[in-house]
């Protein structure tokens, strides 16, 4: 069960890490949590309800970063074809499970892959 809330805890600081970013939204389509910036999702959250396991889908074009997400226990691409556009998804939880830190910064990457160039760069003057 520490697992599960160690995942949760992970979970929380993303999602606020994300909401927190310039012009950053919360929605819900399909029953999920998404972050959107500019009507464009940026960070598919999924649910945090038990019903699925916890886990996160970020856009990555850096070739490094993407490589190395696919590293964590479990990583896919993203399903429904977005995996060719460098959607990754990485599950939070079980062992091996990435740090809330490095998962905020895929969180920033793929902001500012979505985000609108003055958004991009009002977070760079922070």
């Amino acid at each position: 069960m520490a697992v599960a809330e160690n995942a949760l805890k992970r979970w929380r600081k993303v999602r606020a890490f994300a909401l927190g970013l310039p012009g950053a939204a919360e929605e819900f389509p399909w029953g999920e949590t998404v972050a959107k910036v500019n009507k464009r999702v940026f960070v598919f959250l999924g649910v945090d309800d038990g019903s699925h396991p916890l886990g996160l889908t970020v856009k990555l074009k850096d070739e490094e970063a993407h490589a190395h997400a696919l590293t964590s226990p479990g990583a896919e691409p993203a399903g429904y074809g977005l995996g060719k556009a460098g959607w990754v998804r990485i599950p939070l939880d079980g062992h091996g499970a990435p740090a809330a830190e490095l998962l905020c910064d895929w969180v920033e990457e793929s902001y500012r892959v979505i985000a609108p160039k003055k958004l991009v760069a009002e977070l760079d003057a922070r």
